[in-house]
């Protein structure tokens, strides 16, 4: 046992070494720069898009000058309920022009510089609203300021005129529920451990691919057992993964660190089992996620012979973890349930769900017997990739996959 851990420490330190060591790995680590950079620019673009040219907008109301005074009133105080974002166009009074009130209601929607939205002409008490497309609500809105202005001008009420003078006092709203807090917490959890784990385990398949390639896997394996050089490499690989991880997270508590005094604070998070302990689960779950998927990705990558495989090969893993991201967020949103039971026992889908788990339960022995049991899964397929690549790539084992295999002659 000695000399594997010192073997797999060799293959890891080399490993770790001739990927750090090299330029390609600062982009490596600025590739969330590039991701953010790139959805900025096509957040905007499509923000340009829906929002279309910029042209004025207005809705119209055609009425004698007598009742011109009594819709501003009205659109004044109506306008104010609304958010700026969400109150109709600004309201534009035109006066009436008689029998030639209707085409020239119609004449104001063919305007180039202007988007008029709704006209409405007429007797108060039966408008004529005319509604481009779209324009629905605006109409509405305008049928609404003349019930309005009836409504004042029956009861007597002068424009602008309030009859109501309320007085509004802020208090402090009810926390929501513990339950729904945690589950929330359980949920950022398993989202977290997933998007590491998928964005960083996938760059072991390459470099075995690569090193099956050029034949340095096959001069490894001369050296040392199989098992020690796929353990070694996942543990280098896992090694330049925590690199990552630390990089952006000073980065992230730089820009924490500039936040305002009052701004709510990761401090304020109140998971069932306790902070500093769920962030230690979170770590051991991530570290467990990525051994069982570099695992998989060793696997894969040893199996492939060329790029087209890689990709062909690597897909349907990415689809399944997808899957097991699914299942793992809908138990997160269940927890105690069947749901949950299956979604931690499963062992590609466990390193997720109990990381929710400790979100919601406070009981410490199922996150030890779960954490065994997901080391239990990596040895098996870290042991499954070698004999595979062993029988498979080098052919020098026969017998059954997971009996004793004899040496080439």
């Amino acid at each position: 046992m000695k000399r594997l851990i010192r073997q797999t420490a060799v293959i890891a330190r080399r490993d770790f070494i001739a990927t750090v060591a090299t330029p390609t790995f600062l982009l490596f680590l600025m590739a969330p720069f590039f991701m953010l950079a790139f959805g900025l620019a096509g957040g905007l673009g499509a923000s340009q898009m829906s929002q279309g040219p910029a042209v004025a907008a207005e809705i119209v109301a055609l009425v004698p000058k007598e009742e011109a005074g009594k819709l501003i009133a009205a659109d004044r105080a109506l306008r104010a309920i609304y958010r700026s974002d969400q109150a109709p166009p600004p309201l534009r009074i035109h006066p009436a022009a008689g029998a030639e009130t209707h085409a020239r209601a119609q004449a104001l929607f063919k305007r180039s510089d202007v988007q008029t939205y709704a006209v409405l002409y007429g007797p108060l008490d039966q408008p004529s609203i005319l509604s481009a497309p779209g324009g629905g609500r605006t109409a509405a809105y305008l049928g609404q300021l003349a019930e309005n202005v009836l409504r004042d001008a029956r009861g007597g009420i002068a424009p602008g005129e309030r009859l109501s003078h309320a007085t509004v006092t802020a208090i402090d709203a009810p926390a929501p529920s513990p339950r729904a807090a945690r589950q929330g917490i359980g949920f950022a959890a398993v989202f977290t451990v997933f998007f590491l784990t998928l964005l960083l385990a996938g760059q072991a398949v390459g470099m075995m691919a690569e090193e099956k390639g050029n034949k340095v896997i096959e001069i490894l394996a001369a050296a040392v057992p199989l098992e020690a050089v796929f353990l070694g490499k996942l543990i280098g690989m896992f090694g330049v993964a925590l690199l990552f991880i630390a990089f952006w997270g000073v980065l992230a508590l730089l820009g924490l660190s500039q936040l305002p005094a009052d701004a709510p604070s990761i401090a304020s998070l109140n998971p069932a089992i306790g902070m500093p302990a769920f962030v230690l689960l979170a770590a051991a779950y991530f570290t467990m996620a990525y051994l069982l998927l570099g695992a998989v990705f060793l696997g894969v990558g040893a199996q492939a012979a060329t790029v087209r495989e890689i990709q062909m090969l690597s897909l349907p893993i990415t689809i399944f973890q997808v899957a097991m991201f699914g299942l793992s967020s809908a138990a997160a949103s269940n927890p105690g349930s069947t749901l949950a039971l299956v979604a931690e026992t499963f062992p590609f889908s466990s390193p997720f769900a109990m990381a929710a788990h400790g979100a919601t339960d406070a009981r410490v022995w199922p996150h030890l017997l779960a954490l065994g049991w997901q080391l239990i899964w990596v040895a098996l397929v870290i042991t499954l990739a070698a004999r595979m690549f062993r029988r498979g790539v080098l052919k020098s084992g026969s017998g059954p996959l997971f009996g004793r295999t004899k040496a080439a002659a």
